[in-house]
């Protein structure tokens, strides 16, 4: 059997295997309506082709840059349609970028201020006397407005 026959006949565990997404993680995908369902063999059994190893890892390649769910069903409607002008997908990545930002911004404010709390606590003291264990009982001595 060549491997176009092989990749034809691929039940869900193979093609989790080839691709390093859980079952249950294509099956959600498949449920979403990011991953097109596949065949069935006559025992029921999910049957993927070459098709759905290269959309799934289309998928895989934007969740691992963070693109939630509705950004990867929109990139995805794009990348079948492919006369489509590509202005929504730059918008889709420009707005992606500008929260990973905002994430980045929020990260090193709470990196100063996890720093602050350390440096105020030289340890060997009591709990009851720890300056961590009362800034984070107390959030008015925090010095960061939001966590």
């Amino acid at each position: 059997m060549d491997a176009k026959n092989i990749a034809r006949v691929m039940p869900i565990g193979s093609l989790s295997d080839r691709t390093g997404v859980k079952v249950e993680t294509i099956r959600y995908y498949e449920q979403v309506g990011l991953l097109p369902q596949p065949e069935r063999s006559e025992g029921n059994q999910r049957r993927y082709g070459r098709a759905h190893v290269e959309r799934l890892a289309f998928i895989k390649h934007a969740r691992d840059l963070g693109f939630p769910v509705d950004g990867i069903r929109a990139l995805l409607r794009l990348s079948d349609n492919p006369g489509m002008a590509c202005d929504e997908a730059h918008a889709i990545s420009v707005a992606h970028l500008d929260e990973v930002r905002h994430k980045i911004a929020r990260l090193r404010s709470l990196e100063k201020e996890l720093e602050r709390i350390a440096a105020a606590c030289s340890g060997g003291v009591t709990a009851c006397d720890c300056a961590i264990i009362e800034a984070l009982a107390d959030h008015s001595r925090c010095g960061h407005d939001r966590h």
